[in-house]
């Protein structure tokens, strides 16, 4: 269940956010939301992650269902043993499915988190990010336990 919630939170967040943004702002229209932080800047991405693999959206759709496939036969028994890791991959999966879902209705994903350091993005790409870090995470601390043997006895 928290699969499942953690993905349609992710997913509507993202979409809310993004129809917000091509609502209220014009193309390459940009806002301070914090002064020399953090800024709303509306970006059309037709290519895929940091300008990479194109602009073909089936190629960038499959590309996205394949890494999912890979994430779900590297994780999935973590995923019966730990709430965390299915809250961490619904994360990425929600992220993803917002993501395809803009290259399908527009053919291009919104864009809109700048911190003028980094490449614009939006709230699909930090669930993605987030829940790979927890992934990450997840899988040190199961092999510290895993490492940790009982204390002999002299």
């Amino acid at each position: 269940m928290r699969f499942w919630i953690s993905a349609a939170i992710a997913l509507a967040l993202d979409q809310h956010t993004k129809h917000v943004v091509a609502k209220d702002l014009v193309l390459g229209e940009s806002r301070i939301a914090i002064p020399h932080v953090l800024y709303w800047t509306y970006v059309q991405n037709h290519r895929g992650a940091f300008g990479l693999f194109g602009s073909q959206a089936w190629l960038l759709v499959g590309m996205a269902v394949a890494v999912l496939a890979l994430f779900w036969f590297a994780f999935r028994e973590a995923a019966m043993q730990s709430a965390l890791v299915r809250v961490a991959f619904g994360a990425i999966v929600g992220g993803a499915i917002g993501n395809i879902v803009d290259r399908f209705h527009y053919g291009y994903v919104i864009d809109f988190i700048d911190l003028r350091w980094w490449p614009v993005f939006n709230v699909a790409d930090s669930c993605i990010t987030i829940g790979v870090a927890l992934l990450v995470l997840s899988s040190i601390a199961r092999e510290r336990t895993a490492g940790a043997s009982p204390a002999r006895e002299t």
